[in-house]
């Protein structure tokens, strides 16, 4: 954190990463073949790289939930011949960034380093994907932090939300299982399960790489090589299948003993390569996502000070899609809050936009667009998710005419197919005055 800190200062003092304007991907592939989309920027002496592998937590095996999790916790805790202390005072010692994550549906990393210091910083990367050592010590160690997250968690009213939703949406697909696990499922996991991770699901078929900064597309290509040749030309198997959530028109109440209620929402939403998407992206702007100018903001906050936020947004998975909301409020406001969501979800359905929210939306979307260049982290991270989303690499440069292009038919026809209010599932924790469940809890 401290080293990600000053970095992030570093970019401060040389001022802004790259003008929207500027921002020109370029794809380099090594002489290995390994490919990574670049963006060349030489005016500050700093490298920021994102990658991913395509698959993560959906593929944990059942009774192992949380193997990506932890194995993407340890695998930078000590590689090749350096032990934990070693490999992490080496990153301290040269200001270098590395650490990974999993999400539902990939595997994650990310460096950021200066540009003295590349060489090293690739070499630590390619020890962390192709030697992790999985010591006694670090295992036990990020085992113990791992299972005090979990029971912190446990009491969380939001992290109790989510994880109930899911459930219900999910009973029977590994999207409804816990990505960072149970007590039992992380006491289960053994070193010989994290090597077989690595082994199984870090290869170069599922690889996509993102790199913004001060490297040349030759400098880049032969690190490529360097860091990446080493792991396994090909992922083994491992399928997901495709779901549609479950759950319509279910109500759970979770009892806890708290003055206010956390409610999350949702049903099945558009998937990223919807020809929809981009009218249900702009519709739901209007709907919940648009903060203070939001219709769900307007009537439940603005209107009758009944929560503090509300809101709703599309959550598109590899596998299955969702449009989900979220509000907090007292226990006596609870069930009139929910009355106005739904009373707006079915209006949005029936109606749609009119052509001032439609065209305000799109101003905002379009115009507030290059605020996501402010960073070389933030640009990387792009540069993957436009490859993990078949987005294409000059997605960049088409986004706005995307959006621009939503007409108001395209809205109410996107706003009809997302929008159910009947389908609405609901996860209350708290007290809710005069509501009980229709359901029973789903099974974590």
């Amino acid at each position: 954190m401290m080293i990600r800190t000053f970095l992030c200062a570093l970019v401060l003092v040389f001022g802004a990463v790259l003008p929207a304007q500027a921002v020109e991907v370029q794809r380099v592939v090594s002489p290995g073949g390994i490919e990574a989309w670049l963006v060349e920027d030489h005016g500050n002496p700093i490298l920021s790289m994102d990658l991913a592998f395509r698959g993560g937590s959906a593929l944990n095996p059942q009774g192992l939930e949380g193997l990506a999790n932890m194995t993407a916790s340890l695998i930078d805790e000590g590689a090749g011949d350096l032990d934990s202390q070693a490999f992490q005072g080496a990153l301290e010692d040269h200001s270098i960034s590395l650490r990974f994550s999993a999400g539902q549906d990939s595997f994650s990393g990310e460096v950021f380093t200066l540009s003295e210091n590349r060489e090293l910083a690739f070499k630590l990367l390619r020890l962390a994907l192709t030697q992790p050592r999985f010591d006694a010590e670090p295992v036990e160690r990020i085992r113990a932090q791992i299972q005090a997250g979990i029971a912190r968690s446990a009491e969380n009213p939001n992290a109790i939300a989510g994880r109930t939703l899911r459930g219900l949406f999910f009973p029977d697909h590994p999207y409804g299982r816990p990505g960072a696990g149970t007590p039992e499922s992380v006491a289960a996991i053994a070193v010989s399960d994290m090597r077989g991770f690595v082994a199984r699901r870090l290869a170069r078929d599922t690889l996509a790489i993102g790199v913004v900064g001060d490297i040349s597309p030759a400098g880049l290509a032969k690190l490529l090589d360097e860091t990446f040749s080493d792991l396994p030309a090909t992922a083994e198997n491992g399928a997901v299948a495709e779901t549609v959530p479950q759950g319509d028109g279910a109500l759970i109440v979770v009892e806890k003993d708290v003055p206010q209620s956390v409610v999350a929402f949702g049903h099945g939403g558009l998937k990223r390569d919807d020809p929809d998407y981009y009218a249900g992206y702009v519709v739901n702007y209007v709907l919940g996502g648009g903060g203070f100018s939001s219709r769900l903001y307007e009537e439940v906050r603005e209107k009758r000070g009944l929560a503090y936020s509300v809101y709703s947004y599309l959550s598109p998975l590899d596998h299955s899609a969702l449009v989900m909301g979220g509000v907090a409020t007292q226990n006596g406001r609870v069930a009139t809050s929910l009355d106005l969501i739904r009373q707006e979800w079915r209006r949005m359905a029936e109606e749609g936009p009119s052509e001032t929210e439609l065209d305000n939306a799109k101003t905002y979307l379009t115009g507030s667009f290059p605020l996501r260049f402010s960073s070389s982290g933030r640009i990387s991270g792009m540069l993957v998710g436009m490859q993990i989303q078949n987005l294409g690499i000059d997605y960049l440069d088409r986004r706005n005419s995307l959006i621009e292009a939503v007409t108001l038919d395209d809205a109410k026809r996107a706003a009809k197919r997302l929008y159910d209010a009947d389908k609405l599932a609901v996860v209350i924790v708290g007290k809710p005055n005069g509501l009980v469940s229709n359901r029973e809890m789903p099974k974590s």
